[in-house]
Parts: C-alpha cells; sequence; structure tokens
C-alpha cells in the first residue's frame, strides 16, 4: 500500500507542477521562455519526486513507464494495475488542486484548461499527435529503462538523468501536443476540466492514452532485445 500511496503523491506532485507552470505562463509558441519553464518544471518534478519516493515505488508516476518495466519483467500484473489506479488518482486530486488555487484565487489560466494536452500544435490531426507521443515516449521509457538497468550502474545519477530526459522531449513536444508521454498526466486535467465545463479536452484525450502506452511498448521490446545481446 505505502507503494501505491507515494505514486499517487508524486504523480500529484508532477501534475501540480508541471500543469500548474503551464497554467501560470502560457504555452504560445511566440513566448519560447513559456516552452523552457513548463519543461523544467516536469523535468525537476521528475527529479524531486526520484530521490524522495524512488526507494518506496521507484518512482514511475507515469503509467507508460510502470507498463515500460511490466513488460521489461521489472514488476508484478498486480502491482501494475495498483500503480495506475494510484498514478490517475494522483492525477485528479493534483488537477483538482489547480482548479481551485486558480479558481479561488481568480488567476488566469494561460493554457485554457488546467494544462490539458491538444492537437492545436499539429493542426488536429490525431494520427500525427499519436506519432509525437509514441516518439516521445519512446525516447523517455528507452532512458528510463537503461539508466535504471542492473548493466548500466549508474546509481544515485537516475534521477537526474530521467528529469532531463523528460525536460528535454516537452522542450519539443509542447509545441505540438502539449507533451503528454504520460497518460495519467493527461487523464486528471482533462477529467477535472471536464467536471468545470470544458469538455473540449475529452475529444483528443484517447491519443495520450495511446499513443504513450505504444511508445512504452516499444521502448520495452526494444531495449529488452538490445540489453540480451550484451548480457
Amino acid at each position: 500500500m505505502r507503494k501505491y500511496i507515494a505514486e499517487a503523491i508524486g504523480t500529484m506532485v508532477l501534475v501540480i507542477l508541471g500543469c500548474g507552470t503551464a497554467m501560470l505562463v502560457g504555452c504560445n509558441a511566440a513566448q519560447g521562455g513559456g516552452y523552457i519553464l513548463t519543461a523544467l518544471a516536469f523535468g525537476l518534478s521528475i527529479v524531486a519526486m526520484a530521490y524522495s519516493i524512488g526507494n518506496i515505488s521507484g518512482c514511475h508516476i507515469n503509467p507508460a513507464v510502470s507498463l515500460g518495466v511490466l513488460l521489461s519483467g521489472g514488476m508484478e500484473p498486480r502491482d501494475f494495475a495498483g500503480y495506475i489506479i494510484s498514478q490517475c488518482v494522483g492525477a485528479l486530486i493534483g488537477s483538482g488542486i489547480l482548479a481551485m488555487i486558480f479558481g479561488l484565487g481568480g488567476v488566469t489560466d494561460m493554457t485554457g484548461g488546467l494544462g490539458t494536452n491538444g492537437l492545436a500544435g499539429v493542426n488536429g490531426s490525431a494520427v500525427a499527435g499519436l506519432l509525437v507521443e509514441i516518439i516521445l515516449t519512446f525516447i523517455f521509457v528507452m532512458a528510463i529503462l537503461g539508466v535504471t538497468s542492473k548493466l548500466a550502474g549508474h546509481g544515485s545519477l537516475a534521477g537526474l538523468v530521467i528529469g532531463f530526459t523528460l525536460t528535454g522531449v516537452h522542450i519539443l513536444g509542447i509545441g505540438l501536443t502539449g507533451t503528454s508521454v504520460n497518460p495519467a498526466r493527461s487523464f486528471g486535467p482533462a477529467i477535472v476540466a471536464a467536471m468545470t465545463g470544458n469538455l473540449a479536452p475529452m475529444s483528443s484525450l484517447w491519443v495520450f492514452i495511446v499513443g504513450p502506452l505504444i511508445g512504452a511498448a516499444l521502448a520495452a521490446f526494444v531495449y529488452n532485445y538490445l540489453e540480451s545481446t550484451v548480457e
């Protein structure tokens, strides 16, 4: 149970800091600084959580990461289900907290939807958005599997590598899809936004669930193959 609580807390923090920063500074292509700040917020959230709950749950805080670990033999199916539920609950709580802070404080949400993902950057193309999410998640999960492998021996540096990788994929992806690479991160804000009357993010939510899961599965299969050749 402690692992599940840790995953819920970690995902909540990721949503609050990452999506909250996006809501505050905006993600307008004409203002690249907003991209960098949002990318750093997501990346630094991972670093902070990796060094605080990593020794408890592994700090997946992302269903796509959990899928990659499952397919690599790093966790049991029962734990996988528990992690997914915990991550989605954490994302919902984090999104609810953001809605209260911005609503009660009268702060303008510069994203228009609690930092939800969308397809505006790819001109509404679900296929393009799906491709972006598959590729970015593949890169992210490959980095995680590599840096946490027993063969790598990176130890205490893993959290930094993972955080910087998440920052990197956000720098490219924000202008295209808002960057999900994390179904829970997309699910929470979209559901809470819908509860407040903004149903728009729900129409493309499937892209940000299916894309990252496909990318993670591909990363697991590729990494497992590559690692098996050096054992």
